[in-house]
């Protein structure tokens, strides 16, 4: 709600050059002001004369108070999309990274604000109001700073941030004064105990923005500045891990105690983990879908073990923990696949979950959280798959990973009187999200489950019945069954005594033992059942001469084709259809 200040009585004192009246001025400004997120058209004018002359008293030699009052009221004018023209100029922005500490010609120091995740495509409104919640979070939270400098330094990036989440000017502008760089060099400094937590936090939001925004910052990031190295000391730091082996990560102090022994991680601690887990995404989104070297594979191992801890860890707070491991596993989705092997390698330890000698414990995660997604049912597409695709993609190269899963998902198969979408086992959930109206969620769910049947046909249709299997099957070109091209090893398929005794009964479509049904043709002749049978075509051919579907045919090759108008056209007016169609016209009266 837009708040009635008197701005041309602050204009006035500010326009007088005095220190002290100026300083006076600005700071009962900001009180009254920094709740406000949304502001009067009416005004518009006067704010862009206050932040001019704001600007002017920055850059000149005051005292470090004047300058902090000074950057307050840039931030709060900063929320102002409308009245950003004083602050997105290349001086203006200079002024601003000189007093971050991230202007590349000066020492690095700083840290950034911007609004909360996702604010970069979130609704405006919104993510402005979130950023600076979440900055007076950090304020009622955090401990004094050391000095004043940090609270500058801060109130800085806040501004920045503000400025390239609203103008696309200032983006340009930003990534064309290099402040990417001077954001790593104290990014460097991640060892070093004089940053507090609000500098530290609104260094890795800045980063965030700017890899968000701007391709080439992301680029510069990655090859010049060698992000993924720096984000992983980054993390690692912020969580505070050793290394008792080569790929294995441990919290400092609590070398050996298992995943729930660990303290939480601290709110603070969580907050700048997410925010190196958002940068290291935007730079990493397409490092799956390529080679890698062998130097850049050992980088992605390296950040890939810590991410292993990252989801057996837990923070304070049920929805930052979510939070935390969703960003998490988002990231370990855009890692190279063979370098997910790390999730694997860690030594099997007392209470962990043991597989084929193999360590499970990051997997049985990864499992609980896509199920944990998928009973929430929201926004499946932006919640499960990332996870879902994760799991399908580690079954299909990792054997010991596709064994536990599939012992996990569909495990030895004894009932068969229950439709396979109906009930509440893991199973039952999946197969049901085979015929979900997002195709994209449809298809990610038959995949995982055809990956852990090792792609073979006819185990596929075992645990989710031909009908739910059949659209994932037709894209395939499998409808006649048989295997994909996928490599698996050789095992056989064991069966439940329970199973073997139904089998022969299983109708292949639904999964299940079904009633015998009665048959609809007994007591039909044969000419019978074949004038049933064209009026069925017919009905096909007028639905499809109208456009109102298109009929398909099984080819042999396994893919469905078109069938063709004449083909049908010619079944259609078969003279034995017609003959009947004509005797049975004289015999039966109108209706």
């Amino acid at each position: 709600m837009a708040m009635k200040v008197d701005l041309n009585s602050i204009i006035e004192q500010m326009e007088t050059g005095e220190q002290d009246s100026a300083l006076t001025a600005l700071q009962s400004y900001n009180r009254e002001m920094n709740h406000c997120f949304t502001f009067s058209k009416e005004d518009e004018q006067d704010r862009k004369i206050l932040g001019e002359l704001v600007l002017g008293f920055l850059n000149r030699d005051l005292q470090p108070s004047c300058h902090l009052a000074c950057l307050e009221t840039v931030r709060i004018l900063s929320r102002d999309p409308l009245c950003l023209d004083p602050f997105v100029s290349r001086s203006a922005m200079s002024t601003l990274a000189r007093f971050a500490g991230i202007a590349v010609s000066s020492p690095a120091t700083g840290g950034h604000n911007q609004p909360e995740e996702g604010q970069a495509e979130g609704e405006e409104g919104e993510r402005v109001e979130a950023a600076e919640e979440c900055n007076e979070e950090g304020k009622e939270n955090s401990p004094p700073s050391e000095n004043a400098d940090q609270e500058v330094i801060t109130e800085a990036l806040k501004s920045i941030c503000n400025l390239l989440l609203h103008n696309e000017t200032g983006q340009v502008v930003a990534a064309d004064l290099q402040l990417i760089k001077g954001v790593a060099e104290r990014l460097k400094q991640c060892h070093d105990p004089i940053w507090n937590h609000e500098v530290r936090f609104f260094d890795l939001r800045l980063t965030f923005l700017l890899t968000a925004l701007r391709v080439e910052v992301r680029a510069q990031l990655v090859q010049e500045l060698h992000g993924i190295s720096l984000l992983g000391n980054q993390l690692e730091a912020t969580l505070g891990l050793c290394w008792p082996d080569t790929v294995e990560t441990a919290r400092a102090g609590f070398e050996g105690a298992p995943p729930e022994e660990l303290p939480l991680l601290s709110r603070q601690a969580t907050e700048r983990a997410m925010e190196i887990l958002k940068i290291l995404f935007n730079i990493t989104f397409d490092t799956n879908r390529r080679k890698v070297d062998e130097e850049d594979a050992a980088e992605y191992r390296h950040v890939g073990a810590i991410l292993r801890h990252c989801l057996l860890s837990q923070a304070e707070g049920e929805e930052r923990n979510e939070e935390f491991h969703s960003h998490t596993v988002n990231l370990l989705g855009n890692l190279p696949l063979p370098c997910l092997d790390v999730l694997l390698m860690p030594k099997v330890h007392q209470g962990s979950i043991e597989y084929m000698g193999v360590n499970m414990d990051a997997v049985n995660m990864l499992l609980e959280f896509m199920e944990s997604r998928l009973d929430q049912g929201r926004k499946l597409k932006e919640t499960l798959l990332p996870s879902l695709n994760l799991l399908t993609e580690s079954a299909r190269i990792h054997r010991e990973t596709r064994k536990f899963l599939r012992s996990k998902v569909l495990p030895p198969l004894r009932d068969v009187k229950t439709k396979p979408e109906v009930g509440n086992a893991l199973r039952n959930k999946l197969v049901r999200i085979m015929t979900h109206i997002d195709t994209d969620v449809k298809d990610c769910g038959a995949e995982f489950l055809f990956v852990l049947c090792k792609e073979n046909v006819s185990r596929f249709i075992k645990y989710t019945g031909y009908g739910n299997a059949a659209g994932l099957l037709a894209a395939r070109g499998l409808l006649r069954g048989g295997r994909d091209s996928g490599i698996y090893s050789e095992d056989e398929e064991s069966e439940t005594e329970e199973y073997k005794e139904a089998k022969a009964h299983i109708n292949p479509v639904t999964g299940v033992v079904e009633e015998n049904q009665p048959d609809p043709m007994e007591g039909m002749t044969e000419e019978q059942k074949e004038y049933e049978a064209m009026k069925l075509v017919n009905m096909f051919d007028r639905l499809s001469r109208n456009n109102m579907i298109q009929p398909m045919q099984l080819g042999m090759d396994g893919t469905m084709r078109e069938v063709a108008p004449e083909d049908l056209h010619k079944l259609a007016h078969n003279p034995l259809f017609q003959q009947e169609e004509r005797n049975n016209s004289d015999s039966e009266p109108e209706a």
